[in-house]
């Protein structure tokens, strides 16, 4: 068989076991966790190299060259057939590199003419998917993760909490992040008042909605979250796409906003969420989380503070 040929039929068996170990994951133990976002990049590294390095000695340059070829056709596919969008391929895009280029350099070491050697990591490997497919299954969302976001408002008390209650429509926003499809607040609501009053947060996706659970004015108001938009729309230059992860694999619990008087015109406004993501491994994904709500908590805190200080 020609070399060329080697490498295509390499590649089309590497990308048909990732998919189908994909969909397993995805569609029945229903996780995006360590087998998609660990093992599968070690195996696209890994597996080409492997299967040409049984017909001819592979250099390492050309054994990462092959890993990375199949990463980039494995993602061409994924926006091709509407299976995921741009945007959190790029989210991913260190874990894949990172353990892409480590399965082919275990891939090249393993065909350094040392079967015994090749023969013990595909036993490895084999019993590393069946762990992380077995920990996928059983692995659940940690607890609760606050995020914290604090500004000073040059405004008394009082007058900040009003523009906590509700809040009009924002201006478009200029933050980079959300121009790439990431949901983010445009106005909030409220009916009733008090303690069992429901705000509305309004998000380009939809609304949050919020009972209050805690009306202690001006000092403190807390809510729990029963209902929740998707956290971002998807980019996909070839179609409209909606992955399962859009649908309860972020979700918000609660939420507070805390006024603290510094002086007659200053007051520390402070805004947390509570939230889990059900994404793993978590403490990646939790970066991306932290910063995306920290991201939102500024946008609202700085429309908060520029229209106390406005009307001050």
């Amino acid at each position: 068989m020609k070399e060329r040929n080697v490498k295509i039929y390499a590649q089309l068996i590497t990308i048909f076991i990732v998919f189908c170990i994909g969909f397993i994951s995805i569609e029945f133990i229903e996780s995006y966790g360590w087998t998609i976002f660990l093992f599968l990049p070690l195996l696209v590294g890994y597996l080409p190299v492997f299967i040409v390095g049984r017909t001819k000695r592979v250099s390492k340059k050309e054994s990462i060259s092959l890993g990375f070829i199949s990463l980039g056709l494995i993602c061409l596919f994924l926006l091709i057939f509407a299976i995921e969008g741009m945007i959190c391929i790029a989210m991913a895009s260190p874990l894949l590199i990172l353990f892409v280029y480590v399965g082919s350099y275990l891939g090249y070491e393993g065909n350094k003419g040392k079967i015994k050697k090749s023969k013990v990591l595909n036993v490895l490997l084999l019993f590393s998917l069946l762990g992380f497919m077995s920990f996928d299954y059983i692995n659940e969302a940690d607890n609760l993760i606050a995020v914290k976001t604090k500004v000073l408002v040059y405004t008394p008390i009082e007058q900040v909490w009003d523009n906590v209650i509700t809040f009009e429509e924002l201006d478009k926003p200029t933050d980079w992040i959300f121009k790439t499809g990431i949901s983010y607040p445009t106005d909030a609501t409220i009916k009733g008042a008090g303690v069992g009053a429901i705000r509305y947060c309004n998000f380009t996706t939809g609304s949050f909605v919020e009972p209050i659970t805690t009306w202690d004015e001006p000092n403190l108001l807390q809510f729990d979250v029963i209902e929740q938009p998707i956290p971002m729309n998807e980019f996909n230059p070839f179609w409209e796409v909606h992955p399962p992860h859009l649908d309860g694999y972020f979700k918000s619990y609660k939420g507070e906003f805390k006024l603290n008087k510094i002086s007659n015109n200053k007051t520390e406004l402070e805004g947390t969420t509570y939230y889990k993501v059900d994404i793993h491994p978590e403490f990646y994904w939790n970066i991306w989380s932290d910063f995306i709500i920290h991201r939102i908590h500024a946008r609202v805190l700085n429309h908060i503070k520029n229209e106390s200080e406005s009307n001050d």
